[in-house]
């Protein structure tokens, strides 16, 4: 009998615990045993630990904000009085006019793709998948890619038009992920090459591949890659800033999906996403909190 009234405070304590509610002072320490008194310190000083947790993702959030912020107005007004100097600028200044102009725009994308990142990390941004089909969403990427494309003559071959293939995933930030691929597709690519864009359904997974004619990726780098920051050694010599991949990745894996590179069969690269056919159980989803 006394075995049982401990796991009930026990129980007790638990889903109070769980349910967010704990508090230490309501379970009087001179009944319970031993046992239950040293449970009911450590979930309050759980509760405490996750109290600090959520002040310090707060205290992100609003360095994100003010970072974001405080950057946006001063980069846009550097873009608009160089693009006003290259019209006044001389034979002899003005590539260094744009060599600034450039250089601002690099520094505008990476603090967006950091913001992005670090929104995705802290849990600011909640993506939210649905079954639909996946050609929408590689024809949309296709179409935004082939503007870059076509200033380099490289041509974008999309056969993904079966618009009976389905997958679960956010179109928007699914769209950003994919739109990554091909931009490193048309960057790293000769020009005058061919990238392919396919899709196909597998047992559990969609897959959409985007294969190019660039240097192939080496087999000791291939997990490296979608690492933040890291530049394969056949990239270091395009501007890059090595985010695209790492924020790739970290959408994917958010949806339930993953990504993988392999070498093309004529050269090149193979990087395909696989995008899960049913969403992930809210228990077990990636980045899902309590």
């Amino acid at each position: 009998l006394h075995t049982r009234h401990i796991m009930k405070n026990l129980n007790r304590m638990l889903d109070a615990a769980m349910a967010g509610t704990f508090l230490e002072q309501n379970f009087d320490e001179s009944l319970l045993s031993a046992v239950e008194s040293r449970f009911a310190h450590y979930l309050a000083a759980n509760a405490v630990s996750a109290q600090k947790l959520r002040e310090e993702k707060d205290r992100i959030k609003s360095l994100i904000a003010d970072i974001s912020h405080q950057t946006k107005t001063p980069i846009a007004n550097i873009c608009l009085y160089t693009q006003l100097l290259e019209e006044a600028s001389s034979p002899e200044t003005l590539p260094l006019v744009r060599q600034i102009h450039q250089q601002a725009e690099k520094l505008e994308f990476l603090i967006q793709a950091l913001t992005k990142i670090s929104r995705l990390e802290s849990h600011m941004i909640q993506l939210h998948p649905t079954c639909q089909p996946v050609c929408g969403l590689v024809q949309r990427s296709v179409e935004e890619a082939r503007g870059r494309a076509s200033s380099r003559h490289i041509t974008i071959k999309n056969t993904a038009g079966d618009s009976t293939i389905k997958a679960s995933f956010d179109f928007k930030w699914t769209q950003e992920a994919l739109g990554n691929l091909l931009d490193n597709a048309v960057k790293y690519s000769p020009e005058g090459s061919l990238v392919t864009v396919s899709l196909q359904a597998l047992e559990m997974f969609v897959s959409v591949t985007v294969a190019d004619q660039g240097m192939a990726v080496g087999e000791e780098e291939r997990a490296q890659i979608f690492e933040r920051f890291y530049r394969g050694a056949n990239a270091r010599q395009t501007e890059g800033n090595g985010v695209g991949l790492y924020l790739t990745r970290m959408i994917l894996q958010r949806e339930g999906g993953y990504i993988k590179v392999s070498p093309g069969k004529e050269g090149g690269n193979c990087f395909c996403i696989y995008l899960p056919k049913e969403p992930l159980p809210p228990a077990v989803a990636p980045g899902t909190q309590p």
